[in-house]
């Protein structure tokens, strides 16, 4: 006979997505470190010369908060999930810098797309490794 909870739980999990998860907790850990570098910049005699080091900071630990995520959810394949997330971060983020300050896409930007994927893969890799 087949356990009724058994079902419930295969189907909740097949809705829920591991990969908006993943994004979802991505943006939150850069939300959260924009709002500290933020307070910092504010409060502080930092120079915004100093910024880019930042933001690629909290963007590499915003992707490896959500590729661990995602591949803790998914249980396998954590690179290729992982980076898929990093892509659809950077997407999201050039999409965004398109809209508000119309920057196109660049050597710059494609760098990094590199790292965005390699960021969210090592996340992933790690995900899928700790989630047994």
């Amino acid at each position: 006979m087949i356990n009724p909870m058994n079902r419930m739980g295969n189907m909740q999990e097949r809705i829920s997505s591991p990969l908006l998860s993943g994004l979802l907790t991505a943006v939150i850990v850069m939300l959260a470190g924009v709002l500290v570098v933020s307070l910092i910049l504010a409060g502080t005699g930092m120079t915004e010369q100093s910024l880019p080091l930042f933001v690629y900071f909290i963007h590499g630990a915003a992707l490896l908060a959500g590729g661990y995520a995602v591949g803790r959810r998914k249980g396998v394949k954590g690179w290729y999930h992982g980076g898929m997330l990093g892509v659809i971060y950077w997407l999201l983020v050039v999409l965004i810098g398109f809209l508000s300050m119309n920057a196109g896409i660049g050597q710059t930007s494609l760098m990094t797309a590199v790292v965005c994927f390699a960021a969210g893969a090592v996340g992933g890799i790690v995900g899928v490794n700790r989630a047994n």
